[in-house]
């Protein structure tokens, strides 16, 4: 098991950089505006498994392999902000759809697919892998030995920090919507403003370097 004081300090450096908003939450907040606060946080959750993935590769070895390529890293790295941009030019374009529909709960087929949005966001998001492969291992306490389940521990304290954390972007963000729902026009504006966000978010990974 982690000693208590690692997981303390852990702790306390993920709320750190969790609270600096990042793809992970400017990708919540656009979603809240294109789709609704129920909607922004199953991409909560789908971004928390996304995430969790990575922990567990990270844990087994795979993700410093992905981390220290410059291949794999790109890739991953494409792979998202080409998926992010492809939802952004979504939103834009269907920004006018839906308005008979605004406030109503997504059904499970929506619903399905804004978690598999946010778990693809969260899986290809290389600068979690970055910090986990930097970070975690910092925290271990390699002579208690069970290296790779200690790392586990650790990555399921960090998920529900940012559960916790993006899940109030997400109500904060779906709030606001609700006030620009009582407006077609304003609704419209909102879904494009969210759109513009993921295509920026999108082209700021894409161009973004490899930190080190």
């Amino acid at each position: 098991m982690v000693p208590a004081h690692d997981v303390l300090a852990f702790a306390i450096a993920s709320t750190l950089l969790i609270l600096i908003p990042g793809p992970s939450v400017l990708f919540t907040i656009s979603r809240a505006m294109v789709l609704g606060r129920r909607a922004a946080l199953v991409n909560v959750v789908g971004n928390a498994t996304g995430v969790a993935v990575q922990i567990v590769a990270v844990a087994a070895g795979l993700g410093a392999l992905v981390a220290q390529s410059v291949a794999a890293y790109t890739v991953v790295k494409w792979v998202g902000a080409a998926y992010i941009v492809y939802l952004g030019i979504q939103a834009i374009r269907h920004r006018r759809a839906g308005d008979d529909t605004v406030g109503v709960v997504p059904t499970v087929t929506r619903t399905s697919r804004v978690y598999r949005e946010g778990f693809v966001v969260g899986l290809t998001n290389p600068k979690t892998i970055v910090f986990l492969v930097a970070v975690l291992p910092q925290f271990v306490a390699r002579e208690l030995g069970a290296v790779p389940v200690q790392m586990l521990v650790l990555g399921a304290v960090f998920i529900a920090i940012a559960l916790c954390i993006d899940s109030l972007w997400a109500l904060g963000a779906g709030a606001a919507r609700d006030w620009f729902a009582r407006s077609p026009s304003r609704m419209h504006r909102l879904r494009g403003i969210g759109g513009t966000i993921m295509l920026g978010l999108g082209v700021s990974i894409a161009v973004g370097g490899r930190p080190d």
